[in-house]
């Protein structure tokens, strides 16, 4: 059952709202999540997700170029929007007093963004520039989330780059944005999130009256997304020749936390066993503090933006940045020493209540601040229909049991996964990563 300050509704025209009242805030988040993103994009067109989120940026009917931003900074308050692989938002916290500014202008751009040819060949090379500084010119840019899921995945939506080829980039039409718009764009394939220093009644008559008559479209056909998990390890190579020092990225299945999300939540609690809870993690502990140090830095994670930023399937990582007399294989040898020791004997107890204390504990850390609260709650209603899910998992957390773990640890199987090696220096002998079929 939903938390007492929690509402939700649906317009006539298929927009989802949720309300979310928050006693002592002074400001409100307001976020619109789109069920849009790079694994939506059509093949030829990677990046397109992305490079969308800049045009919504660029003015609407009502709103000039940059003047969205203008607004909201004038009431004192932040914007921004983030492209993921299952959504794309739009989101700004700004004083109560605020609130009707703020709907008025998301309901004008979800109306009617101003799409035009300068607008994109602006944002195309604001995003090729993008990738230049965070991926091609970047030490380790984009890695592992940009080149691994070539080689876990086989379907083009899982598969292909998100960020997208320059190529792509510079091929896309205005037409092809228009139609864009209009099959995901779709107050029907939105969610509304309106959360902080609410009043319910008063937000949800302020909703009515800027959403009411935005268009009703037809909302999309989902993108497939299903595919087997890997039947045997796949390996992988990818040059680097901004990289200091070899790394290593090694991606598994995960379950589909729509369907068994204790089992997904018990793999987010792994995740300190391993590396998440300082030097008395069991990787850290054996890779980098052991006689003979390993690695300089090791890491593990659920997703590749994140825990539950995405639906099924999803990757759970593991990555090590290690010195060149470092093998693969070595390194492979000792996470899967860990995992078959977690498989069989499971944590110790006092590993146990560390972790799920630190999963708990870190969960209701990371929606403490409004800004995060306001887009989780987006996130998991779009994703998941679910937006209490934000209430519920610092508990849930809490809860997974030693059984719960072994089994996670036992479920990310040698024969199952993808192993990506970075090297340091561009090689003759590298192969490159496919991007999908």
């Amino acid at each position: 059952m939903p938390p007492e300050n929690l509402h939700r509704f649906t317009l006539p025209n298929g927009l989802r709202v949720v309300l979310y009242s928050i006693s002592g805030v002074p400001a409100v988040g307001v976020s619109v999540h789109y069920d849009v993103g790079f694994r939506s994009e059509p093949r030829g067109r990677s990046g397109f997700a992305h490079l969308f989120e800049h045009l919504m940026f660029q003015g609407s009917e009502s709103v000039a170029r940059t003047e969205h931003f203008g607004h909201v900074q004038a009431a004192g308050g932040t914007a921004n929007g983030s492209t993921h692989q299952d959504y794309t938002d739009f989101y700004q916290v700004v004083p109560s007093a605020a609130l009707e500014r703020v709907l008025f202008l998301e309901a004008d751009r979800m109306r009617a963004p101003k799409l035009t040819e300068d607008h994109l060949r602006t944002q195309v090379n604001v995003v090729k520039e993008e990738i230049r500084l965070n991926v091609m010119n970047k030490p380790y840019g984009g890695f592992p989330w940009t080149v691994l899921p070539g080689l876990l995945f086989r379907t083009y939506p899982n598969a292909h780059n998100g960020y997208g080829d320059f190529t792509d980039l510079e091929q896309a039409t205005v037409e092809e944005c228009a139609a864009f718009f209009d099959r995901y764009y779709a107050p029907g394939n939105a969610v509304l999130t309106v959360a902080g220093d609410i009043d319910p009644g008063r937000a949800a008559e302020l909703v009515h009256r800027h959403f009411h008559d935005v268009p009703v479209r037809r909302p999309p056909v989902p993108v497939g997304l299903s595919e087997r998990a890997p039947e045997r390890e796949l390996r992988g190579d990818h040059a680097d020749p901004h990289a200091p020092m070899p790394a290593t990225a090694v991606g598994y299945r995960m379950p589909d936390p729509n369907s068994d999300l204790d089992a997904y939540l018990a793999h987010m609690v792994l995740c300190v066993v391993l590396t998440g809870a300082g030097e008395s993690s069991r990787l850290r502990r054996r890779m980098i503090h052991g006689p003979s140090p390993l690695v300089t830095d090791v890491s593990t994670g659920c997703g590749l933006f994140g825990a539950l930023e995405a639906r099924d399937p999803e990757t759970f990582l593991c990555v090590a940045t290690h010195p060149r007399e470092t093998a693969t294989d070595h390194l492979l040898e000792v996470l899967d020493q860990e995992l078959a020791a977690l498989a069989t004997q499971g944590p110790t107890e006092e590993e146990l209540a560390r972790a799920t204390a630190l999963s708990s504990v870190g969960m209701h850390r990371k929606y403490d601040m409004l800004l995060a609260r306001t887009r989780a709650l987006g996130a998991q209603e779009v994703l998941f229909g679910k937006a209490e899910l934000v209430g519920e998992l610092p508990g849930r957390l809490a809860r997974v049991s030693a059984r719960d773990l072994a089994q996670a640890a036992a479920s990310l199987r040698p024969d199952a996964r993808a192993v990506l090696s970075l090297h340091p220096a561009a090689s003759p002998s590298l192969h490159p990563i496919p991007s999908g079929s």
